[in-house]
């Protein structure tokens, strides 16, 4: 099993030879370049690299995807989807973009308002949440 290795900045790096399985949580940003079995949970950014692969349910504060992640996404920022990557999983965050040439498969969920001329002809309240 490979081990996450930490910089003096807080950040840790799976590399791209690496395989983990098991739970990853902590404070700080991650970088995977390898690859990841197991549930993630960081108070930081996440990052998944082309070389990345994730089967993992992920919370993190902004998730940015440019390879491979299978398995529901809580971000309490933007999730971002990068041109080339996969992304199989329901996200839930502030956010979401999807660039063009990437894969997503899932549901967003996300709270917003509506402005009140798209909520009174919709027959909704604004402030509502929407799925």
């Amino acid at each position: 099993m490979a081990r996450a290795q930490r910089s003096s900045q807080s950040n840790a790096v799976i590399g791209a030879g690496a395989k983990l399985r098991g739970r990853v949580h902590g404070d700080g940003d991650l970088l995977v370049e390898g690859a990841v079995e197991g549930d993630v949970a960081i108070r930081g950014d996440l990052t998944v690299e082309a070389t990345g692969r994730l089967q993992s349910n992920v919370e993190a504060d902004s998730v940015t995807v440019a390879g491979t992640l299978e398995g529901d996404v809580t971000a309490r920022g933007v999730v971002h989807v990068r041109a080339g990557a996969k992304l199989t999983g329901d996200v839930r965050g502030e956010s979401l973009a999807i660039d063009e040439g990437a894969e997503f498969a899932g549901r967003v969920e996300a709270d917003f308002e509506l402005p009140a001329e798209l909520a009174e002809l919709g027959g909704a309240r604004a402030g509502g949440r929407r799925r």
